[in-house]
């Protein structure tokens, strides 16, 4: 019998790095033994695969369009939607030898996409126990919550920018996943992008203890990730000794169960 998937997603406001800290879970996944690691792109942005040094060329969104759309796919009309979607998830998947890749892409354009929606969703959830764990790069925000396209996650790793705005957004989600009775198991917060700066340390003190949600990690600001970006080289392949890779590394250690 197939064994649900140790599901982890990384939320967050824009701005906060919450892509790179999701690339980096997902490496040491990888690296300890998690097996075949499904990697799904939850924001419309699309960045997760960049960082983990993949090319995608089709998106669940291409896919929604082009069924809600049958003059664009060249299928026979006798095949039913499910078979239909079913195959082209499958066709849309990336492979690499350690880890899939699965985008979301953007959201619906005009029209009704209820039914299709629906179906995705099963198709993924099915997807999804072929796959011992799975690491969700959800969109900016709280949209992802709101649709209820995150369920039944094991952990959910906030980010947060050294603000008090990025922590308030913290607070908001882990609020609106209890509102809407979103089954996490596991709330944490990890601030990114920490600098030594004294002042600026306690005063994220007591805004994280003002704001519920349990601090497990720190990131400091790393000079290697701004080099990475500038040439667009994936930061999955960070040095080992960078600032950030150590912290992640420190946190996974802390969240993830294996």
């Amino acid at each position: 019998m197939n064994q649900k998937a140790n599901i982890l997603t990384v939320a967050g406001k824009g701005g906060t790095g919450k892509t790179v800290i999701a690339s980096l879970i997902l490496k040491f996944m990888v690296e300890n033994g998690a097996g075949r690691v499904l990697a799904i792109d939850a924001d419309p942005a699309s960045c997760l695969p960049s960082t983990l040094g993949v090319k995608v060329d089709k998106t669940i969104g291409d896919v929604r369009e082009e069924i809600a759309s049958p003059s664009q796919v060249f299928f026979s009309e006798d095949m039913p939607t499910d078979m239909l979607i079913e195959y082209k998830i499958g066709e849309i998947l990336v492979n690499t030898p350690r880890f899939s890749v699965l985008v979301m892409g953007r959201s619906e354009g005009p029209g009704c996409y209820c039914l299709i929606n629906d179906m995705l969703r099963h198709f993924i959830d099915k997807l999804s126990v072929r796959f011992p764990a799975i690491v969700i790069d959800c969109e900016a925000g709280l949209e992802h919550l709101s649709r209820r396209t995150t369920r039944d996650v094991d952990t959910m790793i906030v980010v947060s920018d050294p603000t008090k705005r990025g922590i308030d957004t913290a607070t908001n989600i882990k609020s609106i996943a209890e509102e809407l009775q979103i089954n996490f198991r596991h709330v944490y917060l990890v601030l990114n992008k920490v600098t030594e700066d004294e002042a600026v340390k306690n005063a994220l003190a007591t805004l994280v203890k003002d704001s519920g949600v349990e601090l497990i990690g720190t990131v400091p600001e790393d000079e290697n990730i701004r080099a990475f970006d500038l040439v667009g080289k994936p930061t999955i392949e960070l040095p080992e000794d960078s600032k950030a890779v150590v912290a992640v590394k420190e946190i996974f250690e802390k969240v993830y169960k294996g």
